[in-house]
């Protein structure tokens, strides 16, 4: 079996794509970073198979759904949700914990919780614009915090990212980020019943807009469309302008920007993109996709030889022959995500 996608994560504040290919026993994984203003592309083969869980092949080669965010089989997946913290499936974690407040647009703040030890990985992985810590302490008290924070505020502990995409093109200035950052993290610190092992913390934002390349200037372009799936012998080809959470934006030549949430493309093999995977016009396969063009037939931003790799291309090609819904002003696409 080839390399398969296992999915976007953050290193050191930067967006890099995993890789995994099954072995006799643990899944072998490398890395490829990616850069924004470059090309990124791929033409995907075959069908979508399950990654595996907790760094295990699954044992079955269970093919998974394409339009699935998790790409994970019902096995793997209750295997991996054994073990989550996020899942409130783990009561007796030892470690320190933190909880956070997380800014994604106006209105827009959520709790949450994650071991002190993995830092702000989880609000980039998130998609968090800014953030403030609000307490540190054991597992219980830091889940009593949130829960409290829900019920006294009715602040969430959870927002589409439908919601979070919707925003992003247009986000206030960083002052205006991190004023309702901390108006929020005042009421949070201020109730009464605030845990008493949970160490309160005070209010310092941090903003992830130049991280994930939405500081401007110029501001990425407004988002026009979402790829609601992969499939067999599909293109995705663009210049990679933002990432944010899963989300990777890619630039098309109709001044707008296409998103793929990168948790569709779990379990797939990609390759390069070839010369003949980019006509001049190209109907997707399954559904609407967005116009295709190709300023370079020679360019690409994926290659795959031996390891999947992305790297620098001096052309850019945009493409699209996946399904892709089109986004309107005010169509935040509640139904998928």
């Amino acid at each position: 079996m080839g390399w398969r996608c296992g999915g976007l994560r953050w290193a050191g504040g930067a967006p890099v794509l995993v890789w995994r290919r099954a072995g006799e026993d643990r899944a072998e994984r490398r890395e490829s970073a990616l850069s924004y203003g470059r090309a990124l592309g791929f033409r995907v083969l075959g069908a979508r198979h399950c990654v595996g869980a907790r760094g295990h092949s699954c044992p079955l080669g269970a093919t998974v759904p394409a339009r699935g965010t998790g790409g994970l089989c019902p096995e793997c997946a209750r295997l991996d949700r054994a073990h989550s913290v996020a899942a409130d499936t783990v009561a007796d974690d030892p470690r320190t914990f933190r909880v956070y407040l997380a800014w994604f647009g106006p209105g827009l703040v959520k709790v949450g919780i994650t071991a002190e030890d993995r830092g702000a990985a989880r609000l980039l992985e998130q998609g968090a614009v800014a953030f403030s810590w609000l307490g540190r302490g054991p597992l219980m008290s830091a889940r009593r915090a949130e829960e409290l924070l829900h019920t006294a505020l009715g602040v969430p502990d959870r927002i589409p990212y439908a919601r979070k995409r919707a925003v992003r093109s247009e986000l206030p200035v960083r002052a205006e980020r991190a004023a309702e950052t901390a108006r929020a993290h005042a009421r949070a610190v201020a109730l009464a019943d605030w845990p008493t092992a949970l160490e309160r913390l005070e209010c310092a934002v941090v903003d992830h807009a130049e991280v994930f390349g939405l500081a401007g200037p110029p501001a990425p372009p407004p988002v026009t469309g979402v790829v609601t799936e992969l499939v067999d012998g599909g293109v995705v080809a663009g210049r990679l302008v933002a990432a944010a959470g899963p989300d990777l934006h890619l630039a098309t030549d109709e001044g707008g920007s296409v998103v793929l949430d990168t948790r569709l493309m779990t379990g797939w093999e990609l390759a390069a993109v070839r010369p003949a995977d980019v006509p001049a016009t190209a109907p997707p396969p399954g559904g609407p996709a967005m116009g295709t063009s190709a300023t370079g037939a020679s360019a690409t931003g994926m290659s795959v030889t031996g390891t999947p790799a992305v790297g620098p291309s001096a052309t850019v090609v945009t493409a699209m022959t996946v399904p892709v819904r089109d986004v309107r002003p005010g169509d935040v696409q509640e139904g998928l995500f």
